[in-house]
């Protein structure tokens, strides 16, 4: 699972960029503004870069310029000119998608570009909490204290999208829709009993793991390390 940030300030396509990326299996951030963005580049993990190059607060450009050759850039932009699409491209955009576009065209694009650069490998072990939980995607094992988790189907999938946006909170709907997509007869509060089976494996500390927001939803509570 690679950690996608789209930069944008329309909403409406920010949350259909995200819908679309989640389904594929992808954390996802989000911010309106290029100040908000370069801040989560800062403070968050991110493996690639969706940068609207029209933002309200700051040029996409300068952006680009900024974190070019530290992290995959694909470019979304009304800009369709063929010397906008050249020049961003020249300052070091990976891929550049003109709007209006396809949702599956751009996750397809997204895919590509990781794929050459080998992001999504760098997800496949990571750590959390100074080493106490270690989440290996590619042997698919989990590791608390140490000794190996002992998880269901549904409980590694709802502990690897919590972990994938730590201090994020999910909605028991998006929980939902990550471990089960639309599948049917399953419901929101199903996550409750998923989220009690989990903690219960982590022993003492599972509600510190996976926290719950009252009234909203649950998130991952150990930081990355580094």
């Amino acid at each position: 699972m690679a950690t996608v940030l789209v930069v944008e300030d329309e909403r409406d396509i920010r949350e259909v960029l995200r819908r679309f990326l989640e389904r594929s299996g992808h954390a996802v951030l989000t911010a309106a503004t290029g100040a908000e963005g370069l801040r989560l580049i800062d403070t968050c993990h991110v493996d690639l870069l969706l940068l609207d190059l029209g933002l309200p607060d700051i040029d996409g450009t300068d952006i680009l310029r900024e974190v070019v050759g530290n992290l995959p850039v694909i470019v979304l932009t009304a800009r369709s000119d063929t010397r906008d699409r050249i020049a961003g491209l020249q300052e070091g955009a990976d891929d550049y998608v003109v709007k209006p576009f396809s949702p599956t065209e751009v996750v397809l694009r997204v895919r590509a570009v990781l794929a050459r650069g080998g992001s999504v490998g760098a997800e496949n072990g990571r750590s959390f909490g100074d080493g106490a939980l270690r989440i290996d995607r590619e042997r698919r094992v989990a590791t608390w204290g140490g000794s190996e988790l002992e998880l269901t189907s549904t409980e590694w999938d709802l502990l690897t999208a919590l972990a994938g946006t730590p201090g994020r909170v999910f909605t028991r709907s998006e929980l939902v829709n990550r471990v089960r997509g639309d599948e049917l007869g399953m419901y929101e509060r199903t996550i409750d009993s998923h989220v009690k089976n989990l903690r219960r494996k982590l022993g003492p500390d599972g509600p510190r793991v996976v926290s719950t927001v009252v009234g909203v939803g649950y998130r991952f509570g150990l930081g990355p390390d580094a």
